[in-house]
Parts: C-alpha cells; structure tokens; sequence
C-alpha cells in the first residue's frame, strides 16, 4: 500500500499543479496615463473604429492624444485591463502616426487578441 501511495504522489502533484496553470487568466495590468507599449501583436489592420478617442492610458481619465476613424488603418499592438474592467487596446494609427489606447466596445473587431 505505501509503495502504491508512493507512486501515485508525484503524479497527483504534477496534476495539481497543472490545474491553475491551465486555467490561469492574465493579470489586470492597467496602463497609466503616460504608459505606452510594445507592439506585441503584428500587422496592421482595417478600418475598425469611428471616432475613438486614442488616449495616453487605458482610463477615459487620460489624456486624447488623436482619434481614429473608419478611414484609417490601425495597427495593434496589445491589450490590458483597465481600472473599468474594460479591455483596452495600444495601437498606432498610421493614418496620423499617432499612438494611443483605445477601449475595445469601440473597435469593431474588439481589438488586440495580445496580452500586454
């Protein structure tokens, strides 16, 4: 029975510290006014706002930097999680060259699939 037990141990802790691995989200991470990022994501894409404001932080406290619009072609570079509870998405609009968050509910596509 010991010798039993034995074995199976190292099997039962491999599973149990497999467990929260497999079910772990990303931490709420929010950028502060002022907070860039790297782009992470890749690519640019299509038109996927209409008259977002792009801010200096992932908080509608922060600071408008530029507003993208239909028109203009966004590039991604990741998300993080506001104070709000909102997704945010870092991205260069290179219509204007201008750099910003935008809250994910206003691009189209819901924004980065990167974590910052």
């Amino acid at each position: 029975m010991k010798r039993r037990l034995a074995a199976i141990l190292p099997a039962v802790a491999m599973v149990a510290l497999a467990v929260p691995m497999a079910t772990a989200t990303p931490a709420v991470a929010h950028a502060n006014c002022g907070t860039g990022a790297s782009d992470k994501d890749g690519g640019s894409w299509g038109k996927w706002a209409n008259g977002a404001n792009q801010r200096s932080g992932s908080s509608t406290g922060c600071t408008i930097h530029g507003v993208a619009y239909s028109s203009h072609t966004l590039d991604y570079h990741c998300y993080t999680v506001g104070n709000d509870g909102h997704t945010w998405t870092y991205l260069r609009n290179d219509a204007t060259n201008v750099s910003g968050w935008v809250r994910d509910d206003l691009l189209s596509n819901g924004g980065s699939l990167r974590f910052c």
